[in-house]
């Protein structure tokens, strides 16, 4: 996997990351969204330190695009730590009165001291993730409408907001943050992979053929029944080969009865962050891990 997958650090990502630090004694909790479909490849390290104690639940977002078996499985790991971690989905909205009566218990002492000092202050949740894993989205449903700029890619929210729920919480969301080197190259693909790090500073044909790899080995069933693959396929070809049999068998040709390489990369990656090719979790925990 090319260098600028693993090393990618763009300078507001630095800023990014004092900002947390700074806005952290402000707050009361927490609200961490992870990828459903990469649970440990989109848990940032350098998040993890900052927070320290303070309270937090975290998000498995996008949980309707994950297999909901290992979704399971990562929200287990967490509950064994005593950590309050959901399935979520904000285009589904699904998990939402969970996380209402998750925050309401993180914040209750808190709430409690603040009424005993006579002080009517509103309790502040702080939302922080990687680039393009649905802050805004998460923002906007809690409050009802369109309170945060949300797009289909990273890099958009670039400054702290303070935003009202309806549930009477300030909500920071704070700009996606990703940390400055992946020490495992398979962090970097699965990242890259679901859109966290930008298409355009990735190499678009190599990321899509780690992707197929990944299909291999994890849900052959379904990468045979997506792309009308042979079992034959699967076993004699590399992944190289693969690629390259997939975009055949969609009829992406040019000249001289070659590939197209660039629309097979680009199809296979709109196929996979759209789940056409079925409900897909990136990252299995180890076995006989008790947590992460």
């Amino acid at each position: 996997m090319p260098t600028d997958i693993i090393q990618w650090f763009p300078g507001h990502m630095a800023k990014t990351r004092r900002l947390i630090g700074e806005n952290l004694k402000h707050v009361d909790a927490v609200i961490e969204l992870l990828d459903a479909r990469i649970p440990q490849s989109s848990k940032n390290p350098e998040i993890e330190k900052i927070l320290g104690e303070k309270p937090a639940v975290t998000l498995l977002n996008k949980a309707g695009l994950a297999d909901p078996g290992e979704t399971e499985k990562w929200i287990a790991r967490y509950q064994a730590k005593s950590r309050i971690c959901i399935a979520f989905d904000c285009m589904q909205k699904t998990g939402l009165d969970a996380l209402r009566r998750a925050l309401c218990t993180l914040t209750a002492d808190k709430a409690e001291r603040y009424r005993q000092k006579g002080m009517n202050r509103r309790l502040r949740v702080m939302v922080v993730g990687i680039p393009n894993v649905g802050k805004s989205s998460l923002i906007n449903l809690l409050c009802g409408g369109k309170k945060a700029k949300v797009e289909n890619r990273p890099g958009v929210t670039l400054t702290p907001q303070w935003i009202l729920t309806a549930d009477g919480f300030q909500l920071m969301d704070m700009p996606g943050v990703l940390w400055p080197r992946f020490d495992d190259p398979e962090t970097g693909e699965n990242l890259a992979i679901t859109g966290a790090i930008k298409d355009d500073v990735v190499e678009l044909e190599t990321l899509a053929i780690a992707l197929c790899r990944k299909l291999r080995a994890r849900y052959p069933t379904l990468l045979v029944a997506r792309y009308k693959l042979a079992e034959a396929d699967l076993a004699g070809l590399s992944d190289a080969e693969l690629f390259t049999a997939i975009g055949k068998k969609r009829g992406f040709l040019i000249g001289g009865g070659e590939i197209d390489t660039e629309r097979t990369a680009n199809m296979l990656l709109d196929e996979f962050r759209a789940a056409k090719i079925g409900r897909i979790t990136l990252d299995m925990p180890p076995k006989g891990e008790p947590a992460c």
